[in-house]
Parts: C-alpha cells; sequence; structure tokens
C-alpha cells in the first residue's frame, strides 16, 4: 500500500554515484588470479593464437605431415628391391666314410701292378714260371695283409668359418593389383589427413568463438549488473534523504534497500561467472593475462547468402562429407586389395657373390596360394559391405548437416528480428524509467514502480547481450556445419553490423 503525502514547493537534488571504469572493477575483482596490467585481444588475435599455438592444432598438423611421409615413402613400390647380404658362419660336420672299394680298387690295382713287373722280369730273365708263380702268391699276400690293415670305414670332421657376402636383387612382376592398391590407400590417407587438419582448424575456431564471446557475454552481464546495483544504490541514497526529511515511510525506504542488496547479489554472481569465462579462455589460448576482449558481441542485420544457396553448396565445403568421401574411396580401394590377394603373384630374383667365388643365380618365380586357412572371398565381400556402409553413413551424415543448417538459419533470423524489437523496448524501457522516477520525486508513484522499472531496463540489457550471443553461435554453427567458419571473421566487421557495447 503506497502512501502520500503533501509536499511543500522545494527542489529536491538526487545525486548519483561515479561509476567506476570497467577495467579498474574488473582488476580488482580478479586481482587474485590474473596480473593487474591487462592484456587485452580481439577475436582475430585469439583465432590466430588458437590455430599456431594450440595442442590440437600442433597434433593435428603433425599427424597430416606423418601421412605425406607415408605417402611419398611407397612411391617407389614396384621398382627392384636391392639387398647386401653378408653371410658370416661356422659349421662342424661328421662324415662316416665307408673304404670297402678303396680296399678293393687299392687290393686289385697294387696285385696287378706287381704281377707284370715280375713277369716281365722273368721274361727278360728266363727264370722258370713255377719260381715266379710262387713270388706272386708270397707277394700278394703281403699286399693283402698290408691292405687289411685299412679299417672298413673313417670317420671325418670338416671345421670351418666362412664369411660371404652377396647382392641379392627382387622384382615383383605381377602382383594382382596389391602394389598400385598400397600406393593409392597412401596417397588417400595423405590427401585425407589434409581435410582431418582443415576440419580441427574449423573445430578450433568454433571452440574460440564460443569460449570468447561467452566471456563478452560475461561482461556484458557484469556491466549490466552494475548499472543496475549502482542505480539502485543511488535510489538508496536519495530515499534515505526523503526519509529523514519526511517524504516516504520507512518501508518505502526498505524497498530501496531490499532491490540494492538484490542487484549487490546478482551483481557478485555476475564477477565469478566472468572469472570463470576468463579463466577458460586463457587456459584455451595457454596464456594467464588477457583480461579485456577489444571484440563486442555483435549482430547483423543481413545476410548475404540464402538457406537454399546454403543446403546446396555445404558438400563441397563441409570437412566431414569430404572426408567420408575420402573413407568411402579408401574402402574401395580395399575391395580391390582383397581381390588382388586371390590371384597369383610373379617376381625375377638374382643373386651375386661377392667373394672369390664370384657365385651367381637368377631367376623366375611364381606363387598361387591354394590354402591359407583364410577365406579370401568372405574378405572381399566383407569390404564390400563396409565401402556400402561408408556411402549410408555419408548420405546420413548428409541429412544430419542439412538439419543443423535449417535450424541454425532460423534461430539466426529470429536472433536478428528479435534485436530490432529488444532495441525498441530498450527506448521505451528508458523512457518509463524517467517518467516513474519523476513520478515518485512528485509523489506521484511508488517506490515499487521505480524499483521494477529500473529492473526492467536492466533486464532488457542483459537479453540484449545474451541475444547476440545466441546470434554469434548460430551464426557460428551456421558456418561450422556449411564448412565456411573460417570466414567468420568477415561478419564481424560488415556494415551492417551492430554491436552490443
Amino acid at each position: 500500500m503506497s502512501q502520500r503525502f503533501q509536499l511543500k514547493p522545494r527542489k529536491l537534488t538526487l545525486t548519483m554515484k561515479p561509476i567506476f571504469p570497467s577495467f579498474i572493477y574488473l582488476c580488482s575483482s580478479l586481482g587474485f588470479m590474473l596480473p593487474c596490467y591487462a592484456q587485452s585481444i580481439s577475436y582475430s588475435e585469439a583465432e590466430h593464437s588458437i590455430l599456431t599455438q594450440s595442442y590440437s592444432t600442433q597434433a593435428a598438423q603433425a599427424l597430416q605431415q606423418s601421412a605425406q611421409l607415408q605417402a611419398e615413402a611407397l612411391k617407389g613400390l614396384g621398382l627392384p628391391r636391392v639387398d647386401l647380404n653378408v653371410r658370416a658362419y661356422a659349421f662342424h660336420n661328421e662324415v662316416d666314410v665307408p673304404l670297402n672299394s678303396l680296399k678293393n680298387n687299392l687290393d686289385n690295382t697294387l696285385t696287378t701292378g706287381v704281377n707284370n713287373q715280375i713277369d716281365q722280369w722273368q721274361n727278360n730273365s728266363g727264370i722258370p714260371s713255377g719260381v715266379t708263380n710262387t713270388l706272386k702268391d708270397s707277394v700278394g699276400n703281403v699286399i693283402d695283409r698290408g691292405i687289411g690293415l685299412i679299417p672298413n670305414e673313417a670317420t671325418l670332421n670338416l671345421d670351418d668359418q666362412v664369411v660371404r657376402p652377396t647382392v641379392s636383387v627382387f622384382m615383383p612382376i605381377y602382383t594382382g593389383g596389391l602394389t598400385s592398391s598400397a600406393k593409392q590407400m597412401a596417397q588417400i590417407q595423405s590427401e585425407r589427413s589434409v581435410i582431418n587438419n582443415k576440419q580441427q582448424q574449423d573445430l578450433q575456431r568454433f571452440e574460440i568463438i564460443q569460449a570468447y564471446f561467452y566471456t563478452q557475454l560475461q561482461q556484458q552481464l557484469l556491466d549490466a549488473s552494475r548499472f543496475n546495483f549502482q542505480a539502485m544504490q543511488s535510489h538508496y541514497q536519495n530515499a534515505l534523504k526523503l526519509e529523514q526529511q519526511g517524504f516516504i515511510s520507512k518501508g518505502q525506504r526498505m524497498q530501496f534497500e531490499v532491490a540494492k542488496n538484490n542487484a549487490d547479489r546478482v551483481m557478485q554472481n555476475s564477477q565469478t561467472n566472468l572469472r570463470a569465462s576468463l579463466f577458460q579462455l586463457n587456459n584455451l589460448l595457454q596464456s594467464s593475462q588477457v583480461t579485456e576482449l577489444s571484440t563486442p558481441l555483435f549482430v547483423n542485420t543481413s545476410h548475404n547468402q540464402s538457406i537454399n544457396q546454403l543446403l546446396a553448396s555445404y558438400p563441397e565445403q563441409s570437412s566431414l562429407v569430404q572426408k567420408l568421401q575420402k573413407d568411402t574411396e579408401l574402402a574401395k580401394v580395399k575391395v580391390k586389395a582383397e581381390s588382388a590377394a586371390k590371384k597369383p603373384t610373379i617376381f625375377a630374383f638374382g643373386e651375386y657373390s661377392l667373394d672369390e667365388h664370384q657365385n651367381w643365380i637368377v631367376g623366375v618365380a611364381a606363387q598361387y596360394n591354394l590354402f591359407s586357412g583364410i577365406d579370401k572371398q568372405k574378405n572381399v565381400q566383407a569390404a564390400e559391405l563396409q565401402r556400402y556402409a561408408l556411402e549410408l553413413t555419408t548420405q546420413r551424415t548428409k541429412q544430419d548437416i542439412e538439419n543443423v543448417i535449417y535450424k541454425s538459419y532460423n534461430e539466426l533470423e529470429s536472433a536478428q528480428q528479435s534485436h530490432v524489437l529488444l532495441q525498441q523496448n530498450m527506448q521505451a524501457a528508458q523512457e518509463n524509467l524517467r517518467i516513474q522516477t519523476l513520478s515518485f520525486k512528485e509523489d506521484m508513484g511508488t517506490a515499487t514502480q521505480v524499483i521494477d522499472a529500473q529492473n526492467a531496463m536492466t533486464a532488457l540489457k542483459s537479453e540484449m547481450a545474451l541475444n547476440a550471443y545466441k546470434y554469434v553461435m548460430s551464426l557460428a554453427t551456421l558456418l561450422q556445419s556449411h564448412g565456411s567458419i573460417a570466414e567468420f571473421q568477415s561478419y564481424v566487421n560488415q556494415k551492417n553490423t551492430q554491436y552490443i557495447r
């Protein structure tokens, strides 16, 4: 229940506390966490920093270089393979050699030779044959006894140490397509790594957009709550003077005190949220000194592309779609590789010894696997199914992307329309606050009406910031889904851009 008093004509002076610069207030609230010297950073600087220094970006670049090197390493696959081989080895071998043949040959040779000599001597000397026959028998017996001393077999021990250098050559002539498939896979993997790196950069851009402008949102909410607190504090101080002068009751003055305390509580919560978002942004940028953001929240009043243009052009822009298409190409090559595994292979080979013997060998060989325990036909069928599944996955992903593009575009237009209405409401709220303040001073209004008018204007400021953040994130989501988030910076500085400061 409002109370009315008869006012005497007099001039009342209502004082407003000075508003401190936002940076001084922010430094005092962040002093325990960040240094009190500010580092201001724009969005373009933040994006450049995360694209060049973040761990994710560096990892993606390393993987891209790795895939490219692997593709280059396989360019010579199918050329002759030349190896320098050195074999150093020692060996020991025991061999049992039978000597019966040797003994028989030796006995026959010696007996024949001696008998021939005796016959020749007999012919030359005229000695009777009976004497030479006896001599032959005696010598033959001696030879038999001597040869009998030789064992029937002998054991030979062979020991040696050998160092044998050779040059060998191996060259595939026909592999059924395995060589060309391996090269194609490596090349597609290299191209896929480039797309993957671009996709990672797009994800980094989206992440920094979210963190940067969320921090800017918290800054705007803090500014709005600080403005509201200072206004409520000013209303409260004026209410104290009016109470002391007897123009208003204690209950009316306490209404302003409660409103001031609520505004103070909201401001403290906003400070906490800003500290948390600043910490997250600094952590993302691998820094600890960013305290000011120079790029404000914004809303573009118009766009160059229609929803139909975006839906028609995203397949050529989207990194996700392009990567799935590369996966499908890989699956097709894998089908060829599995089919090639069923075919024979033909290769040429040769080896040349570099030692004093200079031995060499050359030839052509063919290999065809008859049984290995692996059903190669089922491997081919499995590869075909994987290719088919990837084609279906690509189509399903396109449906999801189209849904996101359509939804984000409509949310973006809704935020643009809301911005226009909020601007109109802000003008009305400012005028309403002016009227309610004058009415209260003239005892034509109540404290509740002033407080409500003040809170309504503060709520509109906060809502304008929230709507701008919604617009920014809708724009980022739209560009991310379309595959053109790298163009986000161009939307920040367009002629048709309105900023929330």
